[in-house]
């Protein structure tokens, strides 16, 4: 059994630091790029990726400017046990719409339905959710109501409705964390590791899975469209 707490202020340090767990541990299946560990660049985006969802957790509560808010998953056997979270953002001037940022769930909760369980209770905030994901996993979030609407960049759109809301939705600039000092000494490190040539590799590779996984969306949703 799953259960859910609704978050609308800063959540505690024991659950804030399973929540930066399961980004670390979840990076590929979270980034929209897919990024592999394999990749020379993996562990720049796990502190990039990280900290970003370390910062919309500071967020919550309205601290930022923005709002945000936050679905928890727990073990019903083992109530400080985190087995799942869904990070999204109400959009202000629609009070039935938001956009889901951020979800995981521990792989050894997988069959218990956790993700499903977290959409449900998202949608039933908010009945005007939205959401991107990768075109293997279209078919699971039909299943819970939702529907391809678009693209956006490597991902494909989905959406509670046959269309996005016109409402405004608040999000973070992540741009200063990408040229941030900590950033910059990761890659150095890893400069001096791997060497210039398997780094600019390394790049190359991170945009032609972008480039592939852009096509595919977009291939994806002609043919659903069609």
């Amino acid at each position: 059994m799953t259960t859910l707490t609704h978050f609308d202020t800063p959540v505690s340090e024991p659950i804030n630091s399973q929540i930066m767990q399961l980004v670390v541990d979840h990076l590929t299946d979270i980034s929209a790029m897919e990024i592999a560990p394999s990749n020379l660049l993996y562990s720049i985006y796990q502190y990039a990726i990280g900290f970003e969802v370390h910062l919309y957790l500071q967020a919550l509560g309205g601290a930022k400017g923005i709002a945000v808010e936050l679905i928890v998953a727990t073990d019903a056997q083992d109530p400080q046990k985190v087995t799942g979270f869904a990070l999204y953002l109400p959009v202000k001037d629609d009070p039935q719409a938001c956009g889901i940022a951020y979800m995981a769930e521990l792989a050894s909760h997988r069959h218990l339905g956790v993700i499903r369980a977290m959409v449900q209770e998202v949608v039933r905030r908010y009945p005007h959710t939205e959401l991107t994901c990768s075109v293997a996993k279209v078919a699971a979030f039909e299943a819970m109501g939702l529907q391809v609407i678009g693209t956006r960049g490597p991902q494909v759109l989905m959406n509670t409705r046959d269309h996005s809301t016109d409402g405004l939705m608040g999000i973070l600039d992540v741009a200063p964390i990408y040229n941030s000092t900590e950033v910059r000494q990761i890659h150095t490190y890893l400069l001096q590791r791997n060497g210039k040539k398997a780094m600019l590799d390394a790049e190359k590779k991170r945009d032609r899975q972008i480039d592939q996984l852009t096509a595919k969306a977009k291939a994806f949703v002609a043919q659903v469209k069609d």
